[in-house]
């Protein structure tokens, strides 16, 4: 099930040499660590990660190969995510008040937030992408049980992935929270995090398109 040494430590430097540069999930927990707190960045994060986990489901059952090869499907998915984060973006643009951190007593907003990271790595079909195009250059196809070893893979690159978001989201946070003394900051705030989730949803529907 596990893949010889040489080629589990080339996945994970590969891995974390993907995961620290920022893109949409970096992006969507730090805007949403910048804006709420570093509660509700680590709530997104262990919700991004949760959809990692049907991700590396529907990959170990072939349901991404599936979804990639018929256009009809992928785009249902693809449109599905961007009107999501569109829908966000201007929910909190017009909203007419930036919500500050996560109270202590905010364990409803935390589930919340928590299961908008769910929806929002659900439906971004660059995710099923990535499982498609990256996970197979590691798996041993001679193996007894290839599925398992895309199912192991999968989970130790949603485990770095929760380790490096979760470093976002308290850097982002601890930024925010110093950022958000401010009278400026706290005006603009709502406008920076409701473009980046309209940006978000452009990039989503832009994403993989295929030929």
């Amino acid at each position: 099930m596990i893949p010889d040494p040489g080629r589990l430590a080339l996945f994970v430097v590969a891995a974390l040499a993907l995961l620290v540069v920022p893109g949409p999930a970096v992006l969507y927990v730090v805007t949403r660590s910048v804006h709420q707190g570093r509660r509700a960045g680590l709530a997104s994060v262990l919700g991004i990660h949760t959809g990692t986990l049907v991700h590396i489901a529907a990959a170990t059952a072939g349901l991404s190969a599936l979804i990639l090869s018929s256009a009809v499907a992928f785009t249902a998915v693809k449109i599905a995510g961007a009107v999501y984060l569109v829908a966000l973006g201007l929910w909190t643009l017009f909203s007419g008040h930036a919500e500050a951190d996560v109270p202590v007593g905010g364990e409803r907003r935390l589930r919340r937030v928590f299961a908008q990271g769910i929806v929002v790595n659900v439906l971004n079909p660059k995710t099923a992408l990535f499982f498609l195009a990256f996970l197979p250059q590691f798996v041993d196809q001679n193996a007894p049980h290839p599925a398992l070893q895309i199912a192991f893979l999968g989970l130790l690159f949603a485990g770095l992935g929760l380790v490096t978001d979760s470093l976002w989201a308290l850097v982002a946070g601890t930024a925010g929270g110093l950022l958000r003394g401010s009278r400026r900051f706290l005006r603009v705030q709502r406008y920076v995090a409701g473009s980046v989730y309209l940006g978000l949803g452009v990039a989503t529907a832009l994403a993989g398109s295929k030929d």
